[in-house]
């Protein structure tokens, strides 16, 4: 590796809500630089939330990230002449880095609605404990699980 490695940057709170996470989803929903379109889809996305559960759309989004992110994933690592998938722990940024890529994906799957009624969907279902973001999420750690045999490979 060439260098140093690149600076973490702090991002800047979101204006409605003071807070990190969630600016940083509107960052992962952004497309091609348009950050004020992507604010007013996570914003809409929150108002719709707290419209249906009458309940704060911040607690209900926190569940949805606790109920998705992952705890172990598996990594590919070459050892004598075979691939293994070697599963490890996960780290706290790629965890929720995973977490939003997995609901912002699964809102995008959908077809025929508008993204903020989708992603409110996804967001909630997967605060219920269900949804796409939680099978993929259960899926990883069923690979994990089948692949644990290997685990001593791991560093």
């Amino acid at each position: 590796m060439r260098g140093k490695p690149a600076p973490k940057r702090a991002i800047a709170a979101d204006s409605r809500y003071q807070r990190v996470d969630v600016a940083k989803f509107i960052n992962y929903i952004m497309e091609q630089g348009k950050k004020a379109t992507a604010q007013k889809i996570v914003y809409a996305t929150f108002d719709k939330i707290a419209e249906k559960t009458k309940k704060n759309p911040i607690e209900i989004f926190e569940e949805a990230l606790k109920n998705v992110s992952p705890v172990v994933e598996v990594r590919s690592r070459r050892v004598g002449g075979g691939n293994y998938q070697i599963p490890v722990p996960v780290r706290v940024e790629r965890r929720q880095m995973l977490s939003f890529r997995w609901l912002i994906g699964a809102a995008r799957n959908g077809k025929g609605r508008p993204m903020h009624v989708k992603l409110a969907q996804e967001i909630m279902a997967a605060a219920e404990g269900e949804g796409a973001a939680i099978k993929k999420k259960q899926d990883i750690h069923r690979m994990a699980e089948s692949n644990r045999a290997f685990a001593h490979f791991a560093r």
